[in-house]
């Protein structure tokens, strides 16, 4: 049985895949991105630097906000 950690993790894994690869975020995106963060009880470095690519990805344009 994997543990909630386990499978947010993964959630957070599976929604920053997909928003590089398509090169757009939905709300849906953020709002998974954003529970599956807050659920966390602290943000390791590895989640600092994912977070960090999407907000530089998103400054500079090479991710769309969409709806």
């Amino acid at each position: 049985m994997r543990s909630a950690g386990t499978s947010n993790q993964m959630l957070m894994e599976i929604v920053l895949e997909r928003i590089f690869a398509i090169r757009r975020i939905t709300r849906r995106d953020q709002q998974l991105l954003m529970s599956a963060l807050m659920s966390k009880k602290g943000l390791n470095e590895n989640d600092q630097q994912q977070i960090g690519r999407v907000f530089d990805a998103l400054q500079r344009g090479l991710i769309k906000v969409v709806d």
